[in-house]
């Protein structure tokens, strides 16, 4: 009996958010033509994005840096894309953090490493974004707006970094998010391991030969890099990740619980 009550009490507090923070249909249509890949076949898949796209608007906090003003067009792009992946999950995956900061381009991050000689040595490193344990999360816009020609490459600047958000979820950086019980975890961690190995191979290949790989070469730098790399691909140019590590694709289909290979509506011409 409560639980039923807090379940009408929670959706009539949905049901409200929604209505503070509706779409106008001009700027939700703009949004699906500049990034194709967030049509949905289903009827209800499309009405569930937009609906979720509301709720992560009245949840989160948008900010921005570097004199970049804030527009209706900028937010909504952003909460769409971040709300793909969770689409069926639940937007309660992204409760950990509220601040999202948009930069007009790419960022430039201090990092130190500490050396074999035991010293620590100082670098810069330019971002298109970055996602931190309890926010907030950083983007670029400059990659932000490229995400729907960019799509066929499999680049995707929000995707990433909310993958790593679902993957900090846990608390650790390792490629691997909070799963569900058809899952286990050593067969997520085998599946992953063996395609980055893969990957890592295949990216070598490439460098000495001077020519590219299907999916982001920094997809190669560690696991969690790539299970974010390999989740863009996923949804924005599933063809790339099916084609080349269709076992990661399977097992990312029974993670997100989707399959953009046939449920993406095809591009109008």
């Amino acid at each position: 009996m409560l639980r039923h009550w807090w379940q009408r009490l929670k959706a009539r507090r949905d049901d409200a958010a929604v209505a503070r923070r509706e779409i106008p249909a001009d700027l939700w249509k703009r949004t699906l033509v500049r990034y194709p890949f967030l049509r949905r076949h289903s009827a209800a898949d499309a009405a569930e994005l937009r609906r979720l796209t509301s709720l992560f608007l009245d949840r989160k906090e948008f900010s921005t840096a570097g004199g970049l003003r804030l527009s209706d067009a900028m937010v909504v792009a952003v909460a769409a894309q971040a709300v793909l992946p969770v689409l069926r999950l639940g937007l309660d995956r992204y409760d950990g953090f509220v601040g999202i900061v948009v930069h007009p381009g790419q960022m430039v991050a201090r990092r130190e490493t500490l050396g074999e000689d035991g010293l620590v040595h100082e670098y810069d490193e330019v971002l298109a974004g970055e996602a931190m344990e309890g926010g907030p999360v950083t983007l670029s816009w400059q990659d932000i707006r490229a995400g729907g020609p960019l799509a066929t490459q499999g680049y995707n600047v929000v995707i990433h970094e909310f993958a790593h958000v679902l993957d900090m979820a846990d608390g650790l950086a390792d490629g691997v998010p909070l799963l569900p019980a058809d899952i286990h975890r050593s067969e997520w961690a085998a599946t992953l391991q063996q395609a980055f190995d893969s990957f890592v191979q295949e990216v070598e290949v490439a460098t000495a030969a001077g020519t590219s790989t299907p999916l982001d070469a920094y997809g190669a730098s560690a696991e969690e890099e790539f299970f974010a790399v390999a989740s863009e691909a996923f949804f924005v140019n599933p063809a790339l990740l099916q084609g080349s590590h269709p076992a990661l694709y399977s097992l990312f289909q029974r993670f997100y619980r989707q399959d953009p290979a046939t449920e993406t509506a095809p591009r109008r011409g």
